[in-house]
């Protein structure tokens, strides 16, 4: 079945040549030979400030944020794509996704009747797909994968995204160029399949 396919290039530098850049892309072909629709994010581009207070949250994104939303309001799976940096997400794919969910646009906390939580992404798949120098499996046994989890669980299925998966790409640039090309086949076929 054909579906909407929003794919977030979640690198913090707008130069060109990063390899999540060429993830994001794999992702993005894939999904296309998979004859599925595919809009496309970098949030290197985008004006993201941080938000300071609760009151900030509250009010709706600038111009340039309400348009990039549009595209996951479309969407019925989301793949985001980040390098993970001092053990986590970096600091600007944070601040997005905060950007993103003002106003009301993921949850709506009032729950419109007062009594729950309203869940704006039901319906919704995700992917998040995580580059790093150590070994994939140090970072799953040993660490736990915690700040992955905590993305997963703590942002996008608090919001209602299900299912939420991952995938870890260790030893990006001890793998060379053939073990690159490996993890670009890999996630090209994710996308094909929109998973």
């Amino acid at each position: 079945m054909s579906k909407n396919v929003c794919v977030i290039n979640g690198h913090p530098d707008p130069a060109q040549g990063h390899f999540v850049e060429a993830l994001a892309d794999a992702y993005a072909h894939g999904a296309g030979e998979g004859d599925h629709t595919v809009s496309r994010i970098d949030v290197a581009k985008l004006p993201v400030e941080f938000l300071r207070n609760q009151a900030e949250f509250e009010q709706p994104p600038g111009e340039a944020i309400i348009a990039e939303r549009a595209k996951i309001a479309a969407a019925d799976h989301v793949a985001m794509i980040y390098p993970l940096w001092m053990g986590s997400m970096p600091a600007i794919d944070k601040a997005f996704l905060e950007q993103i969910g003002r106003g009301d646009f993921l949850i709506d906390a009032s729950g419109g009747d007062g009594k729950a939580l309203v869940r704006r992404m039901k319906g919704k798949s995700v992917r998040l797909i995580v580059t790093m120098g150590m070994p994939g499996l140090l970072y799953k046994v040993v660490f736990g994968a915690h700040s992955v989890k905590a993305v997963e669980q703590n942002i996008f299925r608090m919001v209602g995204f299900n299912p939420v998966r991952h995938t870890i790409l260790g030893l990006v640039e001890a793998a060379g160029a053939k073990g690159r090309g490996r993890m670009l086949e890999r996630v090209t076929t994710l996308g094909r399949k929109a998973i």
